[in-house]
């Protein structure tokens, strides 16, 4: 069976379980190489950043090893289907919502008139700030800042969604990407960006608390494009 091309809008899901059926199918073998992404993304008609997700998600499930500067290599003789944990949204799906639904949260919180729920902001970010300093900032600390932010917009389904958001973040292939994105850089790069959120809210600037939730959802975005060498 040959590589058969994929429509682009079709999810990174189907390129990984069209390899995975090749691997199970022995036309793949133990051992072998994939080709290369220049070679196979073409022939699949997808872009290499959706490539290089299916390959995330074909790692995680221990059918191929990436090894650095080599190549793909097949792990598995035979594939079991992909888990259900791969059933979760894209990473780029996951920001592409956060990017329409966290600014406007952001602005509302800057709006709001509920002093403990903008105090609970503050606080999340300062946690944040001192897990920075201590060296150790964490997804956690991240989640529980946006968080609140969702839940000082005074808007329960709209929490609701954030909190929905961010578990589809803490998906196998999502937390994978964040792992080869995240550098020291971009981890200073965060904490800044996180400053200009919660500083706009606690003045009360919705524009600017929505413009920096954004930017550093945008910055977000751009990093794990990086990790994908796109």
């Amino acid at each position: 069976m040959p590589f058969q091309p994929l429509e682009p809008r079709r999810l990174f899901r189907r390129i990984a379980e069209q390899i995975a059926a090749m691997i199970a199918a022995g036309e793949l073998p133990p051992g072998s190489r994939l080709p290369s992404e220049r070679d196979l993304a073409p022939r699949l008609n997808v872009s290499r950043p959706s490539l290089r997700e299916a390959l995330i998600a074909l790692e995680i499930e221990g059918l191929v090893e990436v090894r650095g500067g080599s190549g793909v290599y097949v792990r598995a003789a035979a594939a079991p289907p992909l888990h259900e944990s791969n059933d979760a949204p894209g990473p780029f799906d996951v920001l592409e919502a956060r990017l329409l639904v966290e600014p406007e949260c952001a602005a509302l919180a800057a709006r709001s008139t509920d002093a403990a729920a903008r105090l609970e902001v503050a606080e999340a970010f300062g946690r944040m700030r001192a897990e920075a300093v201590a060296g150790c900032v964490g997804d956690l600390a991240d989640r529980d800042f946006h968080q609140a932010i969702a839940e000082a917009s005074g808007n329960p389904v709209l929490s609701r969604i954030v909190g929905d958001l961010w578990r589809d973040q803490a998906a196998p292939i999502a937390s994978r990407l964040t792992r080869l994105a995240v550098s020291p850089l971009r981890r200073r790069q965060n904490l800044g960006e996180h400053a200009h959120i919660a500083e706009a809210i606690a003045a009360g600037a919705a524009t600017a608390a929505r413009q920096a939730m954004r930017r550093h959802l945008l910055a977000v975005r751009r990093a794990r494009m990086a990790a994908l060498g796109a």
